[in-house]
Formats: C-alpha cells, structure tokens, sequence
C-alpha cells in the first residue's frame, strides 16, 4: 500500500522535539498574530464607524478587520525566507543525521547545531529559498507526467479523471521539495545546486514510487487537517464573537488559520519524515540516469536553471568544512 513505516516517523519526530516545540511555537504563534492584528483592525474600525450610524459602522468594522488581516499577511509573507531557512531546514538536517544513524544534541542545542548544518550547505536564506522554488517547479512538472500519459489513454472520461488527478498530485508533492533539500543537506557536497539537481533526477527515475506515497500522505494529512479545522470552528467563532462587530466570517478564518498551524507545526514534519524513509530507501545504490536528466531538461525551464547554477552559471556554490584544511 505504502512504502513508508508510521511507527518509524513517529519516533524520529519525537527525537527532534525541540524543534517539534519551535515549530509550534511559529506556527501557532502565527495564527496568534493574525487574529490579534484582525481584532485590533476590526477594533480600529469599530472606533471609526461611531462617527456614522450602525450599517456604516458594521462596514468599517469589516474592512478595519480585512485590513488588519492583510497587513499580517504581507508581514508573514516577506518572513517566509527566514522561517524556511531556521525551521524548516533546520528540522529537515536533523531528520537527516537521525536517518542516518548518528548522534545528535539535545534540547535548545539540537537547534543550534542543526542552524550551523544549514548555514554551511546555504549561506544565505535567499539562496535556499531560491534553490527551493526551483525545486518546486521541477516536482510539479515530474507529476504532470501522469497527467499527460492518462490523457493520450482511449478512455472515455479519462481527460477529467486526469485533471482531478493533476490537482491532487499538486497538493500531494508539496512534501517532495523538501526531501531534494534533505538529499543536498545529506551530501555535504561543495556544491548544493549539484546536489539538487541529482536527487532530482533521482526522483524523475522513481517517481511512480514517490508519487504514491505523497498521495497516501496527502490523504492522511488533509484528512488529519479537515478534522481540526471542524473541531476548531466553535471556539473560533467564540474569539469572533468577542471581537468587535462580530466579523461574520471571522469564524471560518480562523478555524482554517488554527488547522494550518496544526497541518504546518505537526502534519507536515510527519509527511516529510515518511517521504525521507521512501527517498532515501529508493535511491540506494542508484546513479542519475542521464536520460531522465535530459527529459528533466526537456520539459522543465526551471530544471534549466537549476543546472545552470549547478555547472556555474549563477553558481552559488557553499564550502564543505571536511574539505578545509585543518587549522595548524
């Protein structure tokens, strides 16, 4: 059915928990801010609108809300680097070592070393947040290969089955990119585009393999997700209900924000951890297959860059400290 074992990420996450508690701590602290910042923008326009009568209050009321929601939201999105490069790849280095059998820290010093494994694989988080948006783009074009081979099948209906299909597996890869980030880190290799450009090629060559796990991770995920979202919906609406105005939608918001948080601080590192076991147990003992590169090349513009940067073309190249002399 899958080819990953549940038991198995469970305990790998339970040994990362420092950072299991730094990513709640952003993730919950994020939704924590965008319904402050709501409620003081929604209280903000509930002060202004007592200079009309209630329908114009109820709108600026709405639009003091909207306002503060959106002003988070821009805030949220140009810290999306930084949470990339400490969070998310910082967890990914440990998983990494943790797979591979050696010894970590604990506690708050777990986070310190995983943060110095980072910074020496991608020196700068815009260099990492690039490489990952690459990397993206690749992984979605590898799942549109389904969609291509199902559409050219002499099936009756099988163009919608396609597209259904197509939008699923887009949502199911979302875990993927991180696993060609983890191969980079696991490389120590002198040259992270190289890297990435590899495994991909690597995930090309098994790709139906990969794409059924995300789709089992997918399910389990948003199945996960759903289910809190519904749990969330009434205490969400409490927090509505005490704000001024009573933001209608606010309930609904904010019950997503919450299962989000929940999706993003815990389901995902599980989904990332299933994807690494399959990743890593896959490839073993394989070589790029310089064909899939070519098709790679072929169908991707992003694959294009990647391998621009990885041959030196842009390169950003990071040292490998096992390759420095050492100090006398």
């Amino acid at each position: 059915m899958w080819n990953f074992s549940i038991g198995g990420a469970l305990r790998l996450m339970g040994r990362t928990l420092p950072f299991i508690l730094l990513r709640m701590a952003v993730y919950f602290g994020i939704t924590l801010g965008y319904i402050l910042v709501t409620g003081m923008g929604a209280g903000v326009g509930w002060g202004i609108g007592g200079f009309g009568d209630a329908e114009f209050r109820a709108t600026t009321t709405a639009w003091g809300g909207f306002a503060g929601f959106g002003i988070f939201g821009a805030l949220m999105y140009w810290a999306r680097e930084y949470i990339l490069y400490i969070v998310k790849a910082g967890h990914i280095a440990v998983l990494v070592e943790l797979i591979d059998g050696k010894p970590m820290p604990e506690g708050r010093s777990q986070v310190a070393h995983a943060t110095t494994v980072v910074k020496e694989r991608f020196p700068q988080a815009s260099t990492l947040f690039v490489m990952d948006q690459l990397i993206k783009g690749v992984v979605r074009a590898i799942a549109g290969l389904l969609r291509g081979i199902l559409t050219i099948l002499p099936v009756p209906g099988v163009q919608q089955l396609a597209s259904i299909l197509s939008a699923f597996l887009r949502i199911a890869v979302g875990f993927v990119d991180e696993v060609i980030l983890a191969y980079a880190i696991r490389t120590r290799s002198d040259n992270a585009w190289m890297s990435a450009r590899e495994a991909l090629v690597l995930y090309g060559q098994n790709y139906k393999v990969m794409l059924k796990n995300a789709a089992w991770l997918a399910l389990i995920v948003y199945g996960l997700s759903f289910l809190v979202f519904v749990v969330m919906l009434a205490p969400a609406a409490l927090v509505v209900y005490l704000m001024p105005g009573a933001w209608a939608a606010g309930g609904v918001v904010f019950a997503l924000l919450f299962a989000w948080s929940v999706k993003a601080a815990l389901l995902e590192p599980f989904a990332i951890t299933c994807m690494m076991q399959v990743y890593f147990k896959t490839i073993e003992g394989q070589e790029p297959n310089p064909e899939w590169d070519a098709k790679l090349e072929q169908m991707s513009g992003k694959f294009r860059k990647l391998k621009e940067r990885a041959f030196g073309g842009g390169r950003a190249a990071v040292p490998n400290p096992a390759a420095q002399p050492a100090a006398q």
